[in-house]
């Protein structure tokens, strides 16, 4: 049986087209969180784009609004008070929210000799309680847009590093992570019956702020162990997250999907 191009269209949109859609993306101005923000406004989504600068998330938003709807949603989410506030300044302008993207990371590193309190702190407070804080602070919009049919949606971004030790002293980041990654399986269970579907994206080595030194130093090491030879690409984290926000995957929870080219897990 031949089928046209226009009903494969037809399919591929009902599958993967984000269209009415509102998005929260943290961390959205660099890295991993911008290419998510990017891909989101592209496959049809109104997207709120979040850091701690203000100046930094209108500029952002003003950018990709050439390409769909975008929007600033400045705030902190390393404090339960931050995460409280970028709800309630949500909640002013929408009343359900679909997907939560929480991109938000930190990392520190430091000798295990000298690996200070407040590494662990901010690591922890950004990386894993503002995954938790921010996902409670907006539970009210996730469940007023989850349906059985159609589930609101949670994701969390993990590392490989969250499995696999890392061959860097950053103690607090590879921890944090490993907690993200059990933090995504509880709040599955704990949010599946309310049709909240909650998963992990965990990525290898992508060019970012965050990884700009180590990719430097060490970019031909990460790029030999890795399986496909190269280091992750936009389009590569573009794909999981619209996958992860669409009707694809509406029957996908618990899960933490490696996007990592074999990085770490084939060796």
């Amino acid at each position: 049986m031949t089928v046209s191009s226009h009903a494969d269209q037809s399919f591929l949109m009902r599958l993967f087209s984000l269209e009415g859609k509102t998005a929260i993306v943290t961390g959205a101005t660099s890295g991993i969180g911008q290419m998510i923000a990017t891909a989101l406004v592209h496959a049809g989504a109104r997207t709120y784009v979040n850091s701690r600068k203000a100046d930094a998330c209108t500029r952002l938003a003003a950018e990709l609004s050439a390409s769909g709807e975008c929007r600033p949603l400045a705030g902190d989410v390393g404090t339960k008070e931050g995460c409280v506030k970028i709800g309630e300044a949500f909640r002013a302008q929408e009343s359900s929210l679909n997907i939560l993207v929480n991109a938000a990371g930190s990392t520190w590193g430091a000798p295990i000799e000298e690996y200070p309190d407040a590494g662990w702190d901010k690591v922890i407070g950004i990386n894993v309680r503002g995954v938790f804080n921010l996902s409670v602070a907006l539970l009210k919009e996730l469940r007023a847009a989850a349906t059985a049919q159609d589930p609101a949606r949670i994701i969390n971004i993990g590392s490989v590093h969250g499995d696999v030790a890392p061959p860097w002293e950053s103690y607090a980041y590879s921890s944090s992570k490993a907690a993200v990654h059990h933090l995504t399986r509880h709040l599955a269970k704990r949010l599946g019956p309310e049709h909240i579907l909650v998963n992990a994206i965990a990525p290898g080595p992508f060019p970012s702020r965050m990884m700009a030194t180590m990719i430097k130093e060490q970019g031909d090491e990460l790029v030999r162990e890795t399986a496909t030879g190269r280091l992750g690409i936009a389009d590569d984290m573009a794909g999981i997250a619209i996958y992860l926000a669409s009707q694809a995957a509406a029957n996908v929870t618990g899960a933490i999907i490696p996007v990592c080219g074999g990085y770490g897990t084939l060796r």
